[in-house]
């Protein structure tokens, strides 16, 4: 069998910045074993894999190691290649997950991602995550993911993660996050439980991040900046129980994929 396969760029407008992402359109769905090689194979943070069901796109996305329930650029991949490889001519796209529907709507060159608010709930940190870290976080909150909080941008950009510490914690990922020189906030996320050590732009971490930071800083709209090495930008807002992510895409390469079914 051989499947339409695109790598996108999510995040970003430059190719080689972002979070790159593959996007795998099947005409019927393959066995989980089969998704879960591709996705190694590809070793990527994500490949997204998707098939029309009716008047909707059902959506899964794999890691090299497992299946997730939610994850952002690999969201606004398949988005972008329906709507800028695919034809599809109406101004959002449905899509049916793990974490229920999810809506992607095309405004000029932005992608708008409506997903799930995640706020996160005060915690007492574990050591690990400290020693993890490399760095004292002014405070520690939690919803999936460990979100530490930090004075400025520099510390963040500073952390030297020991991935094999962060991956013993309670959690998927670990978000680091400071307010932003340029930007209302900045963050980092890092989920070497996944096979991920470090992302480079995550839509899911800023399901988090965008309730915390709107309540900090009593606005509703704001820009974000993912400060991995290869970087990554969001538009930001807060709608009580959904958030919206905004970004732009772009593809980086089209090719097939040849599968022994």
């Amino acid at each position: 069998m051989r499947i339409p396969y695109y790598q996108v760029d999510a995040f970003t407008a430059e190719i080689f910045r972002g979070n790159p992402a593959g996007v795998c359109v099947l005409e019927r769905w393959l066995p989980d074993p089969i998704l879960q090689k591709i996705a190694a194979e590809n070793n990527l943070s994500e490949t997204a894999f998707f098939a029309r069901e009716r008047d909707y796109f059902h959506l899964r996305w794999f890691t090299p190691v497992m299946e997730v329930d939610l994850c952002g650029h690999a969201t606004m991949a398949p988005a972008f290649v329906l709507f800028s490889e695919l034809g599809h001519e109406e101004a959002s796209v449905r899509f049916h997950t793990r974490s229920g529907w999810l809506t992607a709507t095309r405004q000029d060159e932005v992608i708008e991602l409506d997903f799930p608010s995640r706020p996160p709930m005060p915690c007492v940190g574990p050591e690990q995550l400290f020693h993890g870290l490399g760095g004292e976080p002014l405070e520690v909150l939690k919803s999936r993911d460990y979100l530490a909080v930090f004075k400025s941008q520099a510390e963040v950009a500073a952390l030297e993660p020991r991935m094999d510490l962060l991956a013993r914690l309670d959690c998927l990922g670990i978000i680091a996050t400071a307010p932003g020189n340029d930007s209302d906030f900045v963050s980092r996320f890092f989920a070497p439980k996944a096979g991920i050590p470090e992302d480079p732009a995550t839509g899911s971490s800023h399901c988090t991040l965008i309730p915390f930071w709107a309540e900090r800083l009593g606005k509703s709209e704001m820009f974000a900046k993912q400060i991995s090495p290869r970087g990554g930008e969001m538009f930001c807002r807060d709608r009580g129980d959904r958030v919206g992510i905004g970004g732009r895409a772009v593809i980086y390469s089209r090719s097939e994929i040849e599968v022994p079914v």
